[in-house]
């Protein structure tokens, strides 16, 4: 090998290398950077999270509510229901079918 190709060779591997020894503090300071970023992205997703489940949460409550006045109501028509049967029952007549027949 020639020495100017030898001394060009050694001449860009100790450019290189001086590069990466000058990087290395900045991207480590990128990285730490980056991280506290990330990490404050994650603590206001969990915050977004917890409020959204809050938020489900009532609105599920709200559901099982209102499916319990719709039980209630279901119970009162067939309380209400039994009596008429019984009242048809009572006076001897058939109770009117839907559809028009008795």
């Amino acid at each position: 090998m020639a020495p100017e190709v030898l001394i060009a060779v050694i001449t860009a591997v100790s450019v290189l290398g001086a590069a990466v020894i000058a990087a290395v503090p900045a991207l480590l300071a990128l990285l730490r950077r980056h991280r506290g970023a990330v990490e404050a992205d994650g603590t206001a997703t969990r915050d977004a999270l917890d409020s959204l489940g809050a938020l489900l949460n009532a609105r599920i409550d709200d559901v099982r509510d209102d499916l319990d006045e719709v039980r209630e109501g279901v119970a009162r028509v067939r309380e209400w229901q039994a009596g008429h049967d019984a009242e048809h029952l009572l006076i001897g007549q058939p109770r009117p079918r839907p559809g028009g027949e008795s």
